[in-house]
């Protein structure tokens, strides 16, 4: 790969992880059309999606700050109330209890945490089919196709008003599964997410941040089961800063795209990029026939 191929591969990741078009199927199709080949399987993809994930944290910076803090309490809170349990059973009292979710923050954690539990046993289940999957046309453009019905049905849905308070944790599982499965190429994360946070009920700027923070830990356990993997790989110091520049304009564009969503899903302007996935998936199913 070479350092020109990982920039623009960068700014792939970048515009496609957060617009709704897929990232993972325009990298595929990327590799498979230009012969893009590395010597480290996946290892540049997960990375690329870790420049995705800084971009995130800086747009939502505020948010995700105030979630960790209440995510901590929240746990001091529950060692907190086991001490009172074990004092209420050894005194025979009846201390009153913490409560655990007191704010729309703490509520914000547990949803993502119950969202990120059918991902993760999704993700590591059908990691091998997801690999397997990238390398062929045919697969990334059936799930453009998918990913274009989806967003037209985004575009048509009800604007629904649940805030963290309002959203039950059926919803978040139910989303945490879409998620599990919109890491096949050519299903778009942040499509399918958002329109099942739509279909939820879910107020449409707290759809496009939900969607977002809730792939932080879907993204950052791909990179733990990676790195286990990278003690083993030969990278050569050229290849090495590629890598970075690709992670660089990942992070940079992303950064972009995500302001740009929040403009998109308020105004309901799915159209375009459901348009765009049809033709660039029935153009891949065609080219995966033509070269049968």
């Amino acid at each position: 790969m070479s350092f020109l191929q990982a920039i623009i591969m960068g700014i792939i990741q970048g515009l496609t992880e957060f617009l709704p078009v897929s990232s993972s199927g325009h990298l595929a199709l990327f590799k498979i059309l230009f012969h893009v080949e590395t010597d480290t399987g996946i290892l540049f993809d997960v990375l690329l999606h870790l420049g995705t994930l800084a971009a995130i944290f800086v747009a939502f910076y505020k948010d995700i700050f105030e979630m960790f803090k209440e995510g901590v309490d929240l746990i001091v809170d529950f060692f907190k109330n086991i001490g009172i349990f074990v004092g209420n059973v050894i005194h025979r009292s009846d201390n009153p209890y913490y409560k655990l979710v007191d704010s729309s923050y703490r509520k914000f954690v547990m949803l993502v945490i119950v969202s990120t539990i059918p991902t993760g046993i999704i993700g590591v289940v059908g990691a091998n089919v997801v690999e397997a999957a990238a390398t062929t046309l045919l697969v990334p453009g059936i799930c453009l196709v998918i990913t274009s019905v989806l967003l037209f049905i985004s575009d048509r849905a009800k604007d629904g008003k649940k805030t963290p308070k309002n959203v039950t944790y059926s919803n978040a599982f139910f989303i945490g599964i879409c998620q599990g499965f919109a890491t096949l190429p050519g299903l778009s994360r942040s499509g399918t997410t958002i329109t099942a946070c739509l279909l939820s009920g879910f107020n449409r700027k707290f759809a496009v941040k939900y969607s977002f923070i809730m792939s932080i830990p879907a993204v950052l356990g791909a990179v733990i089961l990676e790195v286990k993997d990278i003690a083993g790989l030969n990278i050569t110091p050229v290849e090495a800063g590629s890598y970075a520049a690709g992670v660089l304009c990942a992070a940079v564009v992303g950064y972009i795209c995500i302001k740009t969503m929040l403009v998109v899903v308020r105004n309901k302007k799915f159209t375009i990029f459901a348009v765009y996935c049809l033709i660039v998936g029935l153009i891949s199913i065609g080219g995966y026939f033509y070269t049968l």
